[in-house]
């Protein structure tokens, strides 16, 4: 007899990874690694995609703590310390200029955080133009910024326009007062409202609001709300993510509430579903694993296109070898290494000013891990992938329940399996499947 949803859920709601890399962080193998090795590598791939790179660049700095976050980030209200650390990035990324077999050719810049808007307009200008002066602009670019509705100016916006962004991402996560209060995270509608519109006025072509399902006190009212309330802006797209609960990764930044406080296997999956089919109604669609788009869209585009590709920034239109993570915790990626840089702020400000690459920690991979790596970027991207397992036993569980079929090699998730991809993603993973390290190092797939 078929699974109900419920019975689906209480089943395949367990630990696992998002799988915006593989092999996951965790399971890199860092004795066998070696900065010398990255480098090399780098410079190979380099070599490979004609000197092609995105650029990620993280600023780590918060005014306030939100209690649902799961970035690295630094609490502080000292502004004083925006123009060393951007010097600092900017030392990083000669450093990697040095480096590279020619001058690269930059297609994608993103900043994340932290708070990119935390750091002044003019600062932002500044440290952007020297940055892009290390490089010639890539024919079809893509630069982007995450901002907080209550801190991004109309001197950001026209500041970063100017200097070619045309997709700003807007953490509205709920408009709850209860939740809001929760999380630490207070924004009237009104300030979103304000910079949405803003954006639009100074020429963003794509404006997404980031939202969360699964936050505390979060009920299918409050869901209703908050989504009626983003629909009512139309933001070109939208992030509906998963609220991941680690507090025993991350310690007390998350325990400002209780854990019954939190909705949890079908009750929060309802939240999503009740989202998504109001995203439906009103005209959004679903893309990859947790985001949602206008047809006019760019990712949209991508989607249909089979150009969509997925990294440590998320879900992306720009299929780049050569992600090259720049400032304190960045993750580089260059298709058959990563590096991770150091995690803490004065650890990787010591390391650049002594003219190191400020790497941490990273992964080779094998041949092997390529080949895995492209079957999970298959399924998070399209839902379909080719792979000969070597036991069909591996996926008896999800066929039988309906989550998938598969036919002469060929294997494609179904509609009634799209909530538990990363659930089919954990079973081609053989690092997952193969050590002993405890899979509640992650949030719950559900």
């Amino acid at each position: 007899m078929a699974m109900n949803e419920s019975e689906l859920i209480q089943k395949y709601d367990v630990p696992g990874p998002r799988y915006t890399s593989y092999p996951t962080v965790p399971y890199w193998e860092t004795d066998a690694f070696s900065t010398d090795l990255w480098k090399q590598r780098l410079h190979q791939q380099v070599q490979l995609s004609g000197g092609q790179v995105s650029l990620y660049i993280h600023l780590p700095y918060c005014e306030s703590l939100c209690t649902f976050c799961g970035c690295h980030k630094r609490i502080t209200k000292n502004h004083s310390v925006e123009k060393s650390y951007l010097e600092a990035v900017l030392k990083e990324w000669q450093l990697y200029q040095d480096l590279l077999p020619e001058r690269p050719r930059i297609a994608e810049i993103h900043l994340g955080g932290g708070t990119p808007t935390f750091f002044a307009a003019e600062n932002l200008r500044w440290f952007l133009e020297q940055l892009l002066a290390g490089g010639q602009r890539a024919e079809h670019l893509d630069f982007g910024f995450e901002g907080h509705p209550n801190n991004t100016t109309a001197e950001h916006l026209s500041v970063l326009h100017a200097l070619g962004f045309r997709r700003v991402s807007f953490g509205v996560q709920d408009y709850d007062p209860r939740v809001q209060r929760a999380i630490h995270r207070i924004q009237p509608f009104a300030n979103v409202e304000q910079v949405t519109r803003q954006s639009r006025e100074i020429g963003y072509t794509s404006v997404s609001h980031d939202l969360v399902y699964g936050l505390p006190f979060q009920t299918i009212e409050t869901v209703e709300d908050t989504i009626r309330k983003t629909i009512q802006l139309q933001p070109d797209r939208i992030s509906y993510y998963s609220y991941a609960h680690v507090p025993w990764i991350k310690g007390t930044g998350q325990r400002g509430f209780h854990d019954e406080d939190i909705p949890k296997g079908a009750e929060k999956r309802a939240l999503y579903e009740r989202g998504r089919a109001l995203l439906h109604e009103a005209g959004y669609t679903e893309i990859g694993m947790d985001h949602f788009a206008l047809p006019h869209d760019s990712l949209y585009q991508a989607m249909n296109e089979g150009r969509l590709h997925r990294n440590f920034m998320g879900y992306t239109t720009t299929r780049s070898d050569v992600l090259i993570g720049l400032g304190a915790s960045s993750i580089s990626d260059c298709w058959t290494a990563f590096a991770q840089n150091e995690k803490d702020i004065d650890a990787y400000m010591d390391q650049v000013s002594q003219g190191a690459l400020p790497i941490l920690k990273g992964h080779a991979l094998t041949e092997r891990d390529l080949g895995v790596r492209q079957q999970i970027l298959n399924l998070m991207c399209r839902f379909e992938t080719d792979w000969t397992p070597h036991s069909l036993e591996i996926i008896d569980d999800f066929s039988r329940d309906g989550l998938l079929t598969y036919t002469n090699t060929r294997m494609v998730i179904t509609e009634l399996g799209r909530p538990f991809i990363r659930n089919i993603c954990m079973a081609l993973d053989e690092k997952l499947n193969q050590t002993s390290l405890t899979k509640s190092l992650f949030s719950k797939t559900i």
